[in-house]
């Protein structure tokens, strides 16, 4: 028995997503993984798991991929559709909330806000700068609290007098933490008061001028902290939506935009299917010195024997399947 299924890719800075949809656009499996520094192995895992939990056999349609490492994916699964995490997160929550307005995204190293009328993007904003707006900056200080992570969300649900914390720093933030800590207030309040100064900095930096409409999504890793969800459900007076697979939700839209392209264009797949999952990939990092820019530019090779020390881009020798980074595109492969 085999499925017909398009495959979304998510590489983020923390983690790598995978998902699948069937020609409907119905969700079929999903999995997630850390990325530790080392985005062409974690997709190579996620590959390998996908097919290892499958019922059935995968026939892949299409895929796309999204995230901050969607080039080198694309490069090395062989993508149709190659889209920005804005567009993949919308479509992701307009397919699967209906009459959902505005996506609260958060995930470990960056947050974002997205606002939809009509299905349609009409503004958005992206931090990747402030640690207080981030899933990383919660991780940081439970582990200072000595809580784990995932008990952060039920802990932070019993508090009664949260502590108010200064947010709008990182710096700041923990500096007034540890003030708070000494003054014996309770973990919970302490938890429950890092949970408002991340709402707090997030709605003032990122919604700033912003509409937040219901229905309102929350979606990424931080999702899963129920003192999150309370705390933005607070601030902004409303109920907020927690979709079942928010954690996927970037690859879950990645593989319906692949869909979408599939059935517009009717052209056959570039997938170069699970085995890549099993293949040697290697990148190498070079200057180019063909102009001021100085630009670093990535090849990434297939095969496993030591390419060495290069000095020129051009003297890069072997099986390559990708290249970018360069400011004018010479270079680029892909």
């Amino acid at each position: 028995m085999s499925l017909d299924v398009y495959l979304g890719i998510d590489v983020g800075s923390v983690t790598t997503k995978l998902a699948l949809v069937d020609e409907k656009g119905k969700y079929v499996d999903s999995y997630m993984l850390k990325t530790a520094g080392k985005p062409v192995d974690a997709v190579q895992k996620g590959l390998q798991q996908i097919v290892s939990q499958a019922l059935c056999e995968y026939s892949v349609k299409g895929v796309g991929t999204t995230g901050s490492g969607r080039n080198l994916a694309g490069a090395l699964v062989g993508a149709d559709v190659v889209k920005n995490e804005i567009t993949a997160h919308a479509v992701a929550a307009s397919t699967n909330i209906p009459g959902v307005q505005t996506i609260l995204e958060i995930g470990g190293q960056d947050s974002k806000i997205i606002i939809l009328r009509d299905g349609i993007v009409t503004d958005f904003a992206m931090n990747t700068v402030c640690a207080a707006g981030t899933g990383s900056f919660l991780d940081h200080q439970a582990q200072r609290l000595n809580v784990p992570i995932e008990k952060f969300g039920e802990t932070a649900l019993r508090s009664e007098n949260p502590a108010r914390i200064a947010g709008r720093c990182g710096v700041f933030a923990e500096s007034d933490l540890i003030h708070k800590q000494q003054l014996g207030y309770p973990v919970e309040d302490l938890l429950y008061g890092l949970c408002q100064a991340l709402v707090r900095n997030y709605l003032s930096n990122l919604a700033l001028g912003k509409e937040l409409l219901p229905t309102i999504s929350f979606q990424g890793g931080v999702a899963t902290n129920s003192g999150m969800v309370k705390a933005f459900e607070e601030a902004l007076n409303t109920k907020i939506v927690v979709p079942e697979n928010h954690q996927t939700m970037g690859a879950i839209g990645a593989a319906l935009l692949a869909m979408e392209n599939h059935q517009y264009t009717e052209v056959d797949t570039k997938f170069k299917g699970w085995e890549v999952g099993s293949m040697n990939f290697q990148s190498v990092t070079c200057q180019c010195s063909g102009c001021s820019n100085n630009c670093e530019v990535i090849t990434i090779l297939e095969g496993a024997e030591p390419v060495g020390h290069v000095e020129k881009i051009g003297d890069i020798k072997g099986n390559i399947i990708a290249r970018w980074g360069g400011t004018c595109g010479r270079w680029d492969i892909g």
